[in-house]
């Protein structure tokens, strides 16, 4: 057996990763349609609403792309070669910041 053989587990590492994003996706799907039906329940501006809108929708998009992903994943760790996750890394990010867009003018409004 070699070295190689001995640490590879056959897909957990893929598997954890699949569980992260998951994670991250629903957090945002659910907190943003929780947040925008709070701002539309309080009359808040449109802006707050988009932005927690807009992260609803980059985290189902990010949900939707798990199996793909995962599959991508697998292929790159088997394969030995690098991952490139930019384009979902995007829309963790732009859900990430359209929330805290989002809580700014909450916050500004809000008093």
């Amino acid at each position: 057996m070699t070295t190689e053989e001995e640490i590879w587990d056959n897909g957990l590492q893929s598997e954890r990763t699949r569980l992260a994003w998951v994670r991250t996706a629903v957090a945002l799907s659910s907190g943003g349609l929780a947040a925008a039906g709070l701002s539309v329940r309080h009359g808040l501006p449109a802006l707050a609403i988009v932005g927690f809108a807009l992260a609803a929708l980059c985290g189902g998009v990010l949900l939707t792309r798990t199996r793909l992903r995962f599959r991508r994943v697998q292929a790159a760790l088997h394969a030995g070669t690098p991952l490139n996750a930019g384009f979902d890394a995007f829309f963790a990010w732009l859900g990430t910041l359209s929330v805290v867009a989002g809580a700014f003018v909450f916050v500004l409004t809000v008093r």
